[in-house]
């Protein structure tokens, strides 16, 4: 018997396959092309090395050369513009090693192996976030702060806190971002996880500072929390530059803030 066209069944569309694994997530998946063992060795070459072998060699030369009459400790306490100014020199060196290291070893282009990104349409938001951290300084009321801490030497002079305030906007935050957010986050991300390699790149920006600040745990809890923002901004928007924007917007905050409660003796 011949079928009529127009009862014969369509074949309906085979259902979509189930999706097997977890959605992807809004945030892009980090793989630096580094590993972990090339970010300790940065850290050893960024942080350890200056303080430990090459700033104290160079106070020693000063106190031989530029200040015979006075002993090592004086010249490493009285004259701290010869460490400000190795640790600037130092860091210009720590980034050429980067650009080689990245350039030379893996054959990638610097900038864009440590995602930087520069925020040419978000900046104008980034830096009034940047602003209002600085708010976090109220929390020093709920905790028991040191008489002193070390960086205040830095401020104790015009010509040595114009020093510190130029490196505190310029390369300061930018090697800070480099390390902590170009290197470290992603190798800890890719390791760990999301949540995972923001808390730990916060806390070690946070001790980083710790002993500038006395090892006050107030003091340390708010650069904690100012390295938790940075690092969400950059896991947010997958830019380096973004969190490097929001960085130089707070220190550039405390530093006007700092001029201004000085001119008016309102710091001690």
């Amino acid at each position: 018997m011949d079928q009529n066209p127009e009862f014969e069944t369509q074949e309906l569309p085979a259902p979509p396959a189930p999706e097997l694994g977890p959605k992807p997530s809004k945030v892009a998946s980090e793989n630096p092309i580094w590993n972990g063992w090339d970010v300790f060795l940065l850290a050893i070459i960024q942080f350890v090395i200056p303080f430990v072998v090459i700033i104290p060699i160079v106070v020693l030369v000063a106190a031989k050369t530029l200040y015979p009459t006075l002993t090592f400790m004086q010249v490493a306490q009285q004259k701290l513009w010869i460490a400000l100014c190795t640790q600037f020199a130092w860091y210009v060196v720590v980034l050429i090693y980067m650009v080689m290291f990245i350039e030379g070893t893996y054959r990638r282009r610097f900038w864009d192996a440590i995602q930087w990104k520069w925020p040419h349409k978000t900046w104008q938001f980034l830096v009034p976030l940047g602003m209002v951290l600085v708010l976090l300084q109220g929390m020093e009321k709920f905790f028991r702060m040191p008489k002193h801490i070390p960086m205040q030497e830095y401020l104790k002079t015009p010509s040595i806190a114009i020093l510190t305030a130029i490196f505190a906007v310029s390369l300061g935050p930018l090697m800070e971002e480099l390390f902590f957010r170009g290197f470290l986050y992603p190798v800890l991300a890719r390791r760990w996880g999301l949540l995972a390699a923001i808390s730990i790149t916060s806390i070690a920006f946070g001790m980083i500072h710790s002993a500038q600040l006395a090892f006050s745990p107030g003091l340390v809890l708010i650069v904690f929390l100012v390295g938790l923002v940075l690092t969400i901004v950059r896991a947010k928007t997958g830019s380096v530059g973004s969190s490097l924007v929001v960085h130089i917007s707070y220190n550039s905050t405390l530093v006007i803030l700092g001029a201004i409660a000085s001119r008016h003796g309102l710091t001690p």
